[in-house]
């Protein structure tokens, strides 16, 4: 049986993160944002994730009157660990950008929310031979982000009771789960993705009890 994190070591993991105006973000649509918000929130340099709508003209839009705004998942990442690109590069192997579903709520899209977002993903198409007018995918500006429900934030984690009842020990509300360091990592390993070997979280599930 592994080790479980504790509320003390959730909430110093959570301090000790970077603090949000020191990083950047990333917004994309891959799907039912459940899963790309758990395999991304794993990866080294992803400091937050949260899960929403965008892409559409509907004000506050909500998962049952969606109107014309699609699924997305923000990352919160620290440039100097994993810059634009890689994100890109993870985004492009996890979807097939010359095929787009019909359905907006699923369909694949970068939203960019900087110049140089956009300028890194023209180069990124360049070296890999790819038309950004002739994509399925679609590629946006990013005008703004409506974070969902509660219960869609972090649902690997809400549904592991194991690790999700650490955060509820911790006094933890939906918005702090929503932005925590902590938990976007134990909703990645809750998917079924690696931690980084380093991280201070794997170093605990890593061990036998």
């Amino acid at each position: 049986m592994t080790a479980t994190p504790t509320p003390r070591l959730i909430k110093r993991y959570d301090r000790a993160a970077l603090i949000r105006n020191k990083t950047e973000t990333a917004t994309f649509g891959l799907g039912c944002f459940w899963g790309p918000e758990a395999q991304f929130g794993a990866i080294d340099g992803v400091i937050r994730t949260r899960v929403g709508y965008a892409g559409g003209k509907k004000s506050d839009p909500t998962y049952h009157n969606l109107g014309d705004h699609t699924e997305v998942f923000q990352v919160d990442y620290d440039p100097t660990v994993v810059p634009y690109w890689d994100l890109l590069a993870r985004v492009f192997a996890n979807h097939r950008p010359n095929h787009q579903t019909r359905k907006i709520q699923y369909q694949n899209i970068i939203l960019m929310g900087t110049s140089n977002q956009r300028k890194t993903l023209n180069e990124f198409l360049a070296e890999h031979g790819l038309d950004a007018d002739a994509l399925g995918t679609r590629i946006e500006r990013l005008l703004r982000f409506y974070p969902a429900e509660d219960y869609h934030q972090k649902h690997s984690l809400r549904t592991d009771p194991v690790h999700s009842d650490v955060f509820d020990e911790a006094g933890y509300t939906d918005d702090e789960i929503q932005e925590s360091p902590a938990a976007a990592k134990l909703n990645g390993y809750t998917s079924g993705h690696d931690l980084p070997d380093d991280d201070n979280l794997q170093t605990v599930l890593s061990r036998t009890v």
